[in-house]
């Protein structure tokens, strides 16, 4: 995507409902075996909505992944209970109004459908692209060595419609570990990168930050482009998972757009609190993630 992203998903106060119940799908999926070690409870959390601001269309007042469904469509898993394991098979699919699966997509970053996982601590973050057989049944391999309660985000854009954002829990059983929510912080590293963050979110204004990558001290000049983007940007609201894809300003090869250090996005958080951002970046043919804890908060008068 080349147009600039926005937190404009996100709706103002926060959003927790419980009891959301699970969509769940006819199709089959891996027997696994849970081990007793831990048996993950999900919270269902959820509120009806989606993001289109990721996908360049006019700002949604509604968080994304919410539920598993909206505008008609729904996100089942084939299990929403799995065992812990380093690259643990999962299927699902997306559902259209008239419960057919849906088989045909607009590729939206060069991907038909892009696949976020995060624990619901926020830890283990994953950014994939499972493949898609004819029968519209999506499969990858995920790294769930960590059991806890995932939410599972799936950002696609079927053929001829809108932009969709779906969401819902999966169950990992194995060892918990619960992490605290980093504290907010303008500098991460990652992988022998240092990546700073320099803008200040403010709730119900658009903000210009600029997220700056350096290695050895030495500012990194030569991103290269990872799904059409220099940068890629998923945010999530801590209290909610609220969930949002930003992209950068720009774009690689339209002769404006540098390839670093810094990589710049408009922001527009319209409530004020903790968010999670998650950057995607490439470099020397390896993708990263840099993570940081970021707080949108009024400016003191």
């Amino acid at each position: 995507m080349n147009a600039t992203g926005k937190f404009a998903g996100f709706t103002v106060g926060l959003v927790v409902i419980f009891g959301a119940a699970l969509a769940l799908g006819s199709i089959a999926g891996p027997d696994v075996a849970e081990p007793a070690a831990y048996t993950a409870e999900g919270d269902g959390h959820g509120a009806t909505g989606h993001d289109t601001s990721s996908h360049d269309t006019a700002a949604d007042p509604t968080p994304g992944g919410l539920t598993p469904t909206a505008d008609g469509y729904t996100l089942e898993l084939a299990s929403d209970q799995v065992a812990a394991g380093a690259a643990v098979p999962v299927q699902f699919r997306i559902t259209n109004p008239s419960g057919v699966s849906v088989t045909d997509y607009t590729p939206e970053h060069e991907k038909l459908l892009h696949l976020i996982v995060v624990r619901r601590d926020l830890a283990g973050f994953q950014h994939v692209h499972p493949t898609l057989d004819a029968a519209g049944t999506w499969s990858v391999p995920l790294d769930l060595t960590r059991g806890g309660d995932y939410r599972v985000f799936a950002d696609f854009t079927p053929a001829g419609g809108e932009g969709v954002t779906l969401g819902t829990d999966l169950r990992v059983a194995g060892t918990y570990d619960p992490q605290e929510l980093p504290a907010p912080a303008p500098t991460t590293t990652v992988d022998g990168y240092t990546v700073t963050l320099d803008g200040t979110l403010r709730p119900g204004e658009t903000s210009n930050v600029t997220l700056s990558v350096s290695r050895d001290g030495r500012p990194v000049t030569d991103l290269e482009p990872y799904l059409g983007a220099y940068g890629h940007l998923v945010a999530l609201r801590t209290t909610d998972l609220g969930y949002l894809h930003v992209h950068p300003d720009g774009h690689p090869g339209d002769g404006v757009t540098a390839a670093g250090p810094g990589i710049d996005f408009a922001v527009t958080a319209p409530s004020a609190g903790d968010y999670r951002l998650f950057l995607d970046f490439q470099h020397a043919g390896v993708v990263h993630t840099a993570e940081f804890t970021a707080t949108a908060a009024p400016e003191e008068k």
